[in-house]
């Protein structure tokens, strides 16, 4: 017995070994990715909507313990100090952490946590200096509005491979070529989701667009006819922002959030994996890289047949064009 034992302890003792050294490496690799990145996430949070977002988030505490100001603030604690959070402040504080907690688990994109935090901050802060000073809430609410009216957050500018259609051509575009997939985000500017979804969407057209898949997007918050053609609203309370379609032959195949027979989307998380497994995009593109090879082989064939008199071959149209589609480079 005392041998199983010994040997037990063994086993436990070198999986704990095996297991520290992995532990470690997971941090130190985290660690190194982080600070890797630190210019362009400094570069990031330095524009002027995330600058005014943190320093409206962090108001009342900057209120509250601002030496000469916070002594002449309202407090119901005990020993009178107005320089700290009373009990009350305190239980709001700690509900807005949990809210934030809550929120952020279905949240895809540091973009969405951070601006999540931001706008419960913002309402904690409303009730908090209502509650110190109904002048002070009326002023930081005001500023509130004036902020959200003035200030957009910035919008994905990074590298993509996604076509942008108006009214006029996204019908054309979807039924020029029937062997074409086409993957397509309905999207509005002024919704925060579909902010924080395009770097995803981008990182998969950079992946998987060719030749015969193919991502477009088109801002139905401008072009109002597409979203009653396609039948997808606009409506914040529908929660159909944004919406993926896809289209194979130039008909809607399968779109992503699902809806009901009420007209209200069926929940659904927009993250890189769910979009992968949902639209079989790995399959997609294998069979497109397929036909991109028959379409250059057919296109290479025609271009070295000769004009009629003529004796000159035709040069190969597509020489000078890039490929679209990273993978295929």
């Amino acid at each position: 017995m005392r041998s199983l034992s010994a040997a037990n302890s063994a086993v436990v003792f070198t999986s704990l070994e095996a297991a520290v050294p992995s532990a470690s490496m997971g941090l130190i690799t985290g660690l190194f990715t982080f600070l890797y990145h630190l210019p362009q996430i400094y570069k990031w949070l330095l524009r002027p909507y995330y600058v005014i977002s943190f320093t409206m988030t962090v108001a009342f505490l900057l209120v509250r313990k601002t030496p000469g100001l916070c002594e002449h603030l309202a407090s119901d604690r005990e020993d009178g100090n107005s320089c700290d959070f009373d009990w009350r402040e305190v239980e709001i504080l700690m509900f807005l952490s949990a809210i934030v907690m809550m929120k952020n688990r279905r949240a895809i994109t540091l973009e969405q946590h951070i601006g999540n935090l931001f706008m419960f901050s913002k309402v904690a802060n409303v009730i908090l200096f209502f509650r110190l000073d109904i002048r002070l809430g009326i002023l930081y609410l005001a500023l509130c509005v004036a902020f959200v009216m003035t200030c957009k957050p910035p919008l994905y500018m990074g590298p993509e491979y996604i076509k942008y259609f108006s009214d006029k051509t996204i019908d054309e575009e979807l039924q020029r070529d029937s062997r074409v997939t086409w993957i397509v985000e309905f999207y509005a500017n002024w919704s925060s989701e579909c902010q924080s979804f395009a770097p995803v969407f981008a990182d998969l057209s950079l992946k998987y667009n060719c030749a015969g898949l193919r991502f477009g997007k088109v801002d139905i918050g401008r072009y109002s006819d597409i979203s009653e053609r396609y039948r997808v609203s606009t409506s914040p309370l529908s929660k159909q922002l944004p919406s993926l379609l896809l289209f194979q032959g130039g008909r809607e195949v399968m779109r992503r959030p699902m809806v009901d027979n009420k007209g209200r989307a069926v929940s659904w998380t927009f993250n890189e994996e769910n979009i992968i497994r949902e639209f079989n995009l790995n399959e997609l593109f294998q069979k497109s890289k397929k036909l991109n090879k028959s379409m250059s082989l057919r296109e290479k064939q025609n271009s070295a047949q000769p004009e009629e008199g003529s004796d000159e071959l035709l040069e190969n149209p597509n020489s000078n064009q890039q490929t679209e589609s990273k993978k295929d480079q």
